[in-house]
């Protein structure tokens, strides 16, 4: 009868949240969806068609000598991700292709912002693509950049109601609760830029605020085609609305001159990419490339509206390869919710026996409370099972360019999405290890065939986690956190660097029915 109660309880506060959005809805003024049948088509540009071009040029002489295979270049530091997109976005003649989770008008998304004007200036293609989810207050920025003849921006999952966003989420949850979480930066269809960063200050260490460890790779050869065809299909697919019908006809564009800000921060952050090592071999055409075979990994765009084709998942394509590893499978996820299903499989990895080695937030230093009390669920099972589990330190400095890691900043938090299998497959990309990547949002990456960059991942693992994670134990029935400082080691029996309040907070998150939102 408790359990009948409680499934009541439920649904009558989701018909009262459904009632308050309908009436907020039916107050603030109701805006249906646009027809976007009539949206202006286009396509990307052939390689063929860009061979010609400076970047078309540079690498032309490597990828004939490696037919078939797909040269990576890792993004570890933050100003060298920042400094590859503004540079090929300064030489690019033909198109660049965009396409983010996050895109914030701050100092680092101001600056890319400016590079794209520039680029558009020019007379190249710029094609934006963004998700709503996080744009408020942007709709002047997004107008102005739309509003020039070169530049087109699409937003994905619209609200329509700009301002109180939450009215729009009580009244359309399904299609709104489903966002892109894809990421890529194509120029004139040469070279592509993917993996976790989104465009905002905290993945490009700007020295304000969070700063999040993070792994890019800039890629040439196949795998870049690839990323420029699913970006078509994304463009093109139902979930997605020009920028121009969503918003609101009275608003101000923003003035954009294509020049930087002038304030110290955006200066003194010009200054340290300019110095980063990858702006100099960027403009000198010396850029070091590891060449493999790559695929590129993305969702269907139909997972947007919940009418993505069967199979057509990322998790469907790359669980084979987790699930194919003989000696070892490493892990590297700032969002872990394993669900019993994913604790159970590793469990039997376990059991092969398959060394499972696990790198992920600490409560001190998640930005997702609920994820990290979704996690926390399962890893009691975890480390039952053998499962060897780090978590990151709060503020840990990781140094470059060995490990995943923010350089320094006093408040870090993990955002990389990486898994290695046998030192021989590596994955990276956008996709959490979470029901939210699996069932819910789109996501996309690039499968590698390379020991190379693995052994990096493993050594940097190695050589990184116990300065700068907690190792966890399971002994005596309960969860140990070991930190290994000076020579000495730290043992906690609860979640160290935490407050009271914030494990209190954390239980009382664990039991709430959320699991497939996370």
């Amino acid at each position: 009868m408790s359990r009948i109660k409680k499934i009541l309880r439920y649904f009558l506060l989701l018909v009262l949240v459904l009632a308050v959005g309908l009436v907020a809805t039916a107050k603030l003024g109701y805006r249906p969806l646009p027809d976007n049948s009539q949206r202006p088509a286009s396509q990307r540009f052939a390689a063929a068609d860009t061979a010609a071009t400076l970047l078309g040029k540079a690498v032309a002489k490597e990828t004939a000598a490696h037919p078939g295979l797909t040269g990576i270049f890792p993004l570890y530091d933050g100003h060298d991700a920042f400094a590859a997109r503004t540079v090929l976005a300064d030489v690019a003649e033909r198109s660049i292709d965009a396409q983010y989770f996050i895109w914030r008008d701050d100092t680092a998304g101001h600056l890319v912002f400016q590079a794209l004007l520039k680029a558009a200036n020019r007379g190249v293609r710029v094609r934006l693509l963004l998700d709503d989810n996080n744009t408020p207050g942007m709709d002047g920025v997004l107008l102005a950049l739309d509003q020039h003849p070169n530049i087109e921006v699409r937003l994905f999952n619209p609200f329509m109601q700009r301002q109180q966003r939450v009215v729009g989420f009580m009244s359309d949850f399904y299609r709104l609760n489903r966002r892109m979480h894809n990421k890529s930066f194509t120029v004139d269809n040469q070279i592509t830029v993917m993996g976790g960063r989104n465009v905002a200050d905290e993945y490009y260490e700007t020295g304000v605020g969070m700063a999040f460890a993070d792994l890019d790779v800039a890629a040439v050869g196949p795998v870049v085609d690839a990323t420029s065809q699913q970006f078509d299909q994304y463009w093109e697919s139902a979930a997605v609305y020009p920028a121009s019908a969503i918003i609101p006809a009275d608003t101000q564009p923003a003035v954009l001159d294509g020049t930087p800000r002038t304030d110290a921060a955006t200066q003194a952050y010009l200054k340290a990419v300019a110095a980063s090592t990858l702006m100099q071999q960027l403009q000198q055409g010396d850029l070091p490339l590891h060449w493999t075979t790559a695929e590129v990994i993305s969702d269907h765009p139909g997972k947007g509206l919940g009418e993505a084709p069967k199979g057509s998942h990322v998790l469907d394509k790359i669980l084979p390869v987790m699930l194919g590893a003989q000696q070892e499978l490493s892990i590297v996820s700032a969002y872990f919710v394993p669900t019993q299903a994913g604790t159970d499989l590793l469990v039997q990895l376990r059991q092969k026996p398959v060394e499972v080695k696990l790198l992920t937030n600490s409560l001190s230093a998640t930005d997702v409370l609920p994820v990290h009390a979704g996690y926390a669920r399962y890893r009691d099972n975890l480390l039952r099972a053998g499962v060897k589990i780090h978590e990151l330190k709060r503020g840990a400095a990781v140094a470059q360019p060995v490990a995943f890691g923010p350089g320094g900043s006093s408040d870090a938090s993990l955002h990389a999405k990486v898994f290695s299998v046998d030192r021989k497959h590596i994955f990276i990309g956008s996709f959490n290890m979470d029901p939210r990547s699996a069932d819910l949002n789109t996501e996309m990456g690039l499968l590698l065939e390379s020991p190379v960059l693995a052994q990096l991942l493993e050594d940097a693992l190695a050589q990184k986690n116990p300065v700068f994670s907690y190792e966890l134990e399971w002994r005596d029935q309960q969860v140990l956190w070991h930190s290994h400082e000076g020579g000495a080691t730290y043992t906690w029996k609860s979640e160290p660097d935490v407050s009271w309040q914030k494990r209190a907070l954390t239980a009382f998150l664990a039991l709430l029915p959320i699991e497939h939102l996370l």
